[in-house]
């Protein structure tokens, strides 16, 4: 297994650079990688204290995100060094201001592990969920150096659990501690005999519900909403837009506002979306042009605001689930007490398991079924808030992983 992962992995570096003129994504990442040693060279030496925190993608980094920063309070004197594998967190966050240096983690072979922890060498390496790097982790334990695992979800299904995985099982070891989101993954931990291990829930629900604690006040999406009852539509694929917009134009009230925040912002999908409604339909980018009060859709064609739009939605549809792209934050939603409505694809999820079984949260697959939840929703006041009141409850209940993990690493650190 080692051999063949360590095959793969120098397979990679010579087809990644050739699948990247094809693939803008792809593109981003060989060429950010390539400017990792250089970068870190520039903004760390060798008498620099640092910690180093890990997010393969931009889920994750938000994730990590309140448990980054509550650590770095207790490591004034640190730099921070901040990775992702993935172009859509590092494109997003290379600016954050949490961290001395961003970079994209080098591909996963031994001479890169090496250079990277030669440049970086960490006093604390914390990774967020299951973002498993052998090689690295491998080459961190031998160098003794302190790493943790925070948000950890495992599945029976995955490598780790199987009995040819032994290569990836050993680099869960390099961890001197695992957080993990529920009971399930702890018990597969100890069926391997790792057994370091705590549940601290899921430090998204810290995330959002400090969401409630900020200035979530938009003055021209209150405008656009008009006192009506709001449907925000956050993180939508076409798979979910094509129900939504049938939706809106042949059986939405035209006193329902709705609000689309897509996925993919790209300029020629979102006049796509917006030509494929019937209604008053206007973009964020040409919100000044327009009375926002008199139209019934509003398509967000920027990011950064949406976990503030959700403050004036009254029901939420949350993108990813309709189809097999995975399904995306919903507790950014559900912590303003609304009901929220996702595809059906989402075994993977156990927040949204949970909402659904505590009747918060309503998983439709197909377009009857979203006709009948939204129409629900719009006319049943008392089922509107009830539901949207559950998810309020449900979150506030799965707060306090924040204080678990940073009770754990101040208690067994000295800077």
């Amino acid at each position: 297994m080692k051999i063949i992962y360590n095959l793969s992995i120098f397979l990679a570096s010579l087809l990644l650079p050739l699948i990247g003129f094809f693939n803008s994504k792809i593109k981003y990442g060989v060429i950010g990688r390539r400017k990792t040693f250089s970068k870190l060279k520039q903004h760390i030496s060798k008498t620099d204290k640092t910690l180093w925190f890990h997010s393969a993608s931009l889920g994750e980094y938000e994730q990590g995100l309140p448990v980054f920063s509550e650590i770095k309070k207790h490591y004034p004197n640190h730099k921070v060094i901040l990775t992702f594998f993935s172009p859509s967190g590092y494109q997003i966050r290379k600016n954050s201001p949490l961290a001395d240096c961003v970079v994209y983690l080098p591909l996963d072979s031994k001479r890169h592990a090496k250079t990277f922890l030669d440049l970086v060498h960490p006093d604390l390496t914390i990774f967020v969920k299951y973002d498993i790097w052998p090689n690295l982790l491998s080459a961190l334990k031998k160098r003794q150096g302190r790493a943790i695992l925070i948000s950890a979800l495992f599945r029976k299904e995955q490598l780790f659990f199987k009995p040819y995985g032994s290569f990836m099982r050993d680099a869960l070891f390099a961890f001197e501690h695992i957080f993990t989101q529920d009971e399930a993954s702890k018990h597969l931990l100890h069926s391997i005999n790792y057994n370091a291990v705590s549940i601290s829930g899921d430090t998204r629900f810290d995330r959002v519900s400090n969401q409630l604690k900020t200035d979530n006040s938009l003055d021209f999406i209150a405008t656009f909403k008009n006192n009506q009852l709001c449907c925000v539509a956050g993180s939508t694929w076409p798979e979910d837009e094509k129900l939504l917009v049938n939706y809106i134009n042949t059986t939405a009230p035209s006193t329902v506002k709705f609000i689309i925040a897509p996925h993919n912002i790209k300029p020629n999908q979102i006049h796509q979306l917006k030509n494929s409604l019937k209604v008053n339909t206007v973009l964020y980018s040409e919100k000044d042009k327009v009375d926002l009060s008199t139209a019934q859709v509003f398509i967000i064609d920027t990011i950064g605001i949406l976990t503030k739009i959700y403050n004036y939605a009254d029901m939420a549809y949350i993108g990813g689930a309709m189809g097999t792209t995975g399904l995306h934050n919903t507790l950014e939603a559900a912590v303003f007490g609304v009901p929220v409505i996702i595809g059906n694809n989402y075994e993977k999820f156990p927040e949204a398991k949970a909402m659904i079984k505590n009747q918060g949260m309503f998983a439709v697959k197909n377009q009857e079924e979203l006709n009948q939840i939204l129409n629900k929703l719009t006319n049943n006041t008392a089922f509107r808030e009830d539901s949207g009141q559950k998810n309020a409850t449900y979150i506030h209940k799965n707060t306090g992983a924040i204080d678990l993990i940073s009770k754990y690493l101040t208690s067994n650190t000295s800077n």
